[in-house]
């Protein structure tokens, strides 16, 4: 009997066991299970496709060999961004419900930035969904953000000692007579100011400034001044910014709070130096602008002087816009997000400068602002002109014209 107990016993245990296997799921737990299921497929063929599919301009790293050759060209750009954002501190992380790589994450936000390409293409390039890429292109614009004092630097100390584009022993900063021996009393150029405006999307349905909503009809159709992005930068003369300040079409500052900060922190500017700046921006005794009006020899040679380190600021600019074709038009309604893409390109493109791969761009004819604009920029800059950038204009136009 005992041993027959045994064997009922062990028979119910099994019965219940196999009941309990075959049960039917609960609508949560086979809604998990499948949730599971689908992003593991979707996660192994995305990074398959991705291996199979190298990415045009910026190819994807080869698996590593016994010995790692060191990546040139495009992989060498996206090899250095990904070192960076893992060196840096930011907690920020690269958001996408996709397990990529964070060079798989470069790449794909280097496409976008690079090539005039829409979510869709991407989408079907990466095969990954619209809105993983919308989240984790800028979640890694707001990365690279967090590192725009290290990419941007304003040059100090020692730095003023270095020169990337003259002879050893030159102290780094251009003579503002051009090449050729230094006059004495003449001041050297840190570097040149200016700014460009990238179009951006407005909101449709924007309602005007007293809260009314937009005419229907307009006798003459008018480009609301949030339309444009103001990207007012400091420019070396390797192409180099070294400053940088993003706002909205309707800010109309040009340089007045970066001539405030020069003004409390004298210690910013070498000795003997200066930056040069079209008219629209304040003369002072650190920004020169050139003259307007009447002119006269001395001045017409005085603004002659200053148009040929324009030049490179122009080429800056478009070089900018022909590495990063996202700028040529930013389809983005929200102007945070926005500014954040304009960061991006401009502190990638110290990136891409150091490591020789900025596009070079064609200067479009009268630079970056158009004949409207500099009319409208020449009133603003007479008003922020300063006694003390007078004298010291008048004083360096004279000693030009007198050498």
């Amino acid at each position: 009997m005992a041993a027959g107990g045994f064997v009922a016993s062990a028979g119910r245990a099994v019965l219940d066991l196999l009941e309990r296997e075959w049960q039917p799921l609960s609508g949560a737990e086979l809604e998990q299970r499948l949730d599971q299921a689908v992003e593991g497929v979707l996660e192994a063929g995305l990074v398959a496709a991705v291996e199979a599919r190298p990415v045009p301009r910026f190819s994807l790293p080869e698996e590593e060999e016994e010995e790692e050759p060191q990546p040139t060209g495009a992989g060498a750009a996206v090899q250095h961004i990904t070192d960076l954002l893992q060196r840096s501190k930011s907690r920020t992380r690269v958001a996408g419900r996709a397990c990529l790589s964070l060079s798989h994450t470069v790449q794909l936000s280097l496409a976008l930035l690079t090539e005039r390409l829409s979510y869709r293409a991407v989408s079907q390039r990466f095969r990954l969904e619209k809105g993983n890429i919308h989240r984790i292109f800028f979640s890694f614009c707001e990365r690279v953000n967090t590192l725009e004092e290290a990419l941007i630097r304003w040059p100090a100390g020692e730095e003023f000692r270095i020169s990337p584009f003259h002879s050893p022993g030159s102290d780094g900063l251009v003579p503002l007579s051009g090449p050729g021996p230094e006059r004495h009393g003449v001041p050297r150029v840190l570097g040149v100011l200016g700014h460009t405006r990238i179009p951006v999307r407005v909101a449709a349905g924007r309602r005007d400034e007293d809260g009314a909503a937009p005419k229907e009809k307009r006798v003459k159709k008018e480009v609301h001044p949030d339309s444009w992005l103001h990207l007012e930068l400091l420019s070396d003369h390797r192409g180099r910014f070294l400053h940088c300040r993003i706002s909205r079409g309707s800010d109309t500052d040009r340089g007045g709070a970066l001539r405030d900060r020069l003004r409390q922190r004298p210690e910013l500017m070498a000795p003997d130096s200066c930056i040069v700046a079209r008219s629209g921006y304040p003369l002072s005794a650190q920004i020169l602008t050139p003259y307007s009006g009447a002119l006269g020899p001395r001045e017409e040679l005085f603004n002659r002087t200053l148009e040929e380190h324009f030049q490179v600021l122009d080429q800056a600019f478009a070089d900018l816009r022909a590495t990063f074709q996202r700028l040529r038009y930013l389809d983005i309604g929200n102007h945070h997000r926005a500014r954040a893409v304009a960061l991006t390109a401009c502190a990638l493109h110290n990136v891409f400068l150091d490591l020789g791969q900025v596009v070079e761009g064609e200067v479009e004819p009268g630079g970056a602002t158009s004949e409207e604009e500099e009319e409208e920029e020449e009133e603003e800059g007479e008003e922020g002109e300063d006694e003390e950038g007078l004298h010291r204009r008048d004083a360096v136009s004279a000693l030009l014209f007198n050498t």
